[in-house]
């Protein structure tokens, strides 16, 4: 394994110290119960010793008296225990597509850690994905990570160890976008791979069909997951700046590649892209499913941080 001149490895440059201090001033609760194997800060389905109440039960032989409800008893005339809310550790799953779509280096992009010069989508995603994880492991959270591309490249069950988060970081740094592949498929056999209810993480630019995408993410969401999708695209795919005749080449398919007069069409394409974009805003809303759209020409601190912070209010 290479070795940076600061004595760390290379993939450490995945987490630029601005970034990471944006972040880890924030906090992320999960909204819904987590299943988790240490106490932590996440509400979890089973009983415990929090602070928040969830219900009563009859009094049984052995229970802590300390735990009787007087006032219920007062009412109700009966012995109750009350019993609250266990607080767990998170489990987050981090999905990074690896389509050949993501590799689409745009002219306004930013030169991010890593990234040597404008970054790609994947170069802005897997940065993002790699502070996402880092944030999550310093809030003792266990962490996982997914490659998508025409299927699981790679998939890493969530950990609380050090080692398991740098070899995320490794995973992130090695990997590099190639095969074209449905987006929904790969998304179903990530959630087959999944045992607890937890936080599901997709960093994408849905070049796919949005209702089968959007329908596998609901059910990730109907298992008990709580989902944020993080929608990556370039400036160019959404202004379309092009002016003079350009050639367009599938970066999912080498032979495939078309010559066209950009004036003729940009109307058209922004209709049909604004559609798009309309259509997975508006099926997440509809799901239940948190959506972040992220401009590859912007830093992605700020936005994460502008939603970690509504979402904590």
């Amino acid at each position: 394994m290479a070795i940076t001149n600061t004595g760390l490895p290379p993939y450490f440059q995945l987490l630029p110290k601005d970034s990471v201090a944006r972040v880890a001033k924030l906090e992320l609760l999960a909204r819904t119960r987590m299943q988790g194997s240490i106490t932590g800060r996440h509400a979890s389905p089973n009983k415990g010793s929090s602070t928040e109440f969830a219900e009563h039960r009859a009094y049984m032989p052995g229970d802590d008296v300390r735990r009787l409800d007087w006032r219920a008893y007062a009412r109700r005339d009966r012995y109750l225990i009350r019993e609250f809310v266990d607080e767990t550790n998170l489990h987050a799953t981090i999905i990074v597509d690896c389509s050949g779509s993501m590799a689409y280096v745009g002219d306004k992009a930013l030169d991010i850690a890593g990234s040597r010069g404008p970054a790609s989508k994947f170069q802005y995603a897997r940065c993002l994905a790699a502070v996402l994880a880092n944030f999550l492991h310093g809030q003792q959270d266990a962490v996982g990570l997914a490659l998508v591309d025409a299927g699981l490249r790679q998939f890493l069950r969530p950990s609380m160890r050090k080692s398991h988060l740098h070899r995320i970081m490794s995973e992130l740094w090695e990997t590099s976008p190639a095969d074209d592949g449905p987006l929904p498929d790969a998304l179903r056999e990530v959630g087959s791979r999944l045992t607890r209810k937890g936080l599901v993480v997709v960093l994408s630019d849905l070049f796919d069909d949005p209702e089968a995408t959007l329908e596998q993410l609901h059910q990730l969401r109907h298992r008990g997951n709580e989902v944020l999708l993080l929608h990556v695209l370039a400036d160019e795919e959404l202004t379309f700046p092009f002016k003079s005749a350009t050639q367009f080449r599938d970066l999912e398919d080498d032979d495939h590649s078309i010559d066209t007069d950009p004036g003729a069409i940009r109307a058209d394409y922004l209709k049909r892209f604004g559609d798009f974009l309309k259509s997975i805003g508006s099926g997440c809303g509809r799901l239940g499913l948190h959506y972040l759209p992220l401009n590859t020409s912007q830093p992605f601190e700020e936005p994460l941080a502008q939603w970690l912070a509504r979402r904590g209010r």
